[in-house]
């Protein structure tokens, strides 16, 4: 049976942040956004880049790259939002990832993903959960629910409510697409 379970498919979007690749499991994903204006929150984190209009709803953005100790994301004709669902105390919220580009939907067996590498005590590698490979390019496959800390999680969502009570600027629908997963 742990063959059986070791050759289940399980398809990861790939996205790219600083020419780096890295992946999120798909069913984490609700869909892939063109860039659109990002409203700043006032007295967030750096990484956070403040909330987006998506259908009346105000949604957090993270700038993975900030999040992660790179430079900020540059907003170019490829960099996107992937709206993903993190769970924070059993509930489930909606939030944005800032991304460098969208590649694309790949599929790893679980006996194709190899453990994160040890990095030493210091450093933090617990949202990583594990390397894949395409091609000749590692991909690093993240664990969405591990990447915000819990108090991080819990000021998103108290930056999400709090924008939501306000009026978060229209955003006209032909400006961007949606690509829906």
């Amino acid at each position: 049976m742990s063959d059986e379970m070791n050759s289940t498919m399980n398809q990861y979007l790939t996205f790219t942040l600083n020419k780096d690749i890295y992946a999120l499991d798909i069913s984490s994903v609700r869909e892939v956004l063109e860039l659109t204006p990002i409203t700043r929150i006032p007295r967030t984190p750096k990484f956070m880049r403040g909330v987006i209009n998506l259908r009346g709803h105000a949604v957090p953005v993270v700038d993975m790259r900030l999040k992660f100790g790179m430079s900020k994301t540059e907003d170019t004709i490829n960099t996107c939002i992937i709206i993903v669902e993190v769970l924070f105390d059993g509930d489930s919220t909606v939030m944005g990832a800032l991304a460098d580009s969208v590649r694309e939907v790949i599929e790893f067996t679980e006996d194709m993903i190899e453990e994160p590498p040890r990095m030493g005590t210091t450093i933090k590698t617990d949202f990583i959960r594990g390397m894949g490979k395409q091609d000749d390019d590692f991909v690093i496959i993240l664990d969405i629910n591990k990447i915000l800390s819990v108090e991080e999680l819990a000021m998103l969502k108290s930056a999400h409510q709090e924008s939501s009570a306000e009026a978060v600027p229209e955003v006209n629908p032909e400006q961007g697409m949606t690509l829906n997963l």
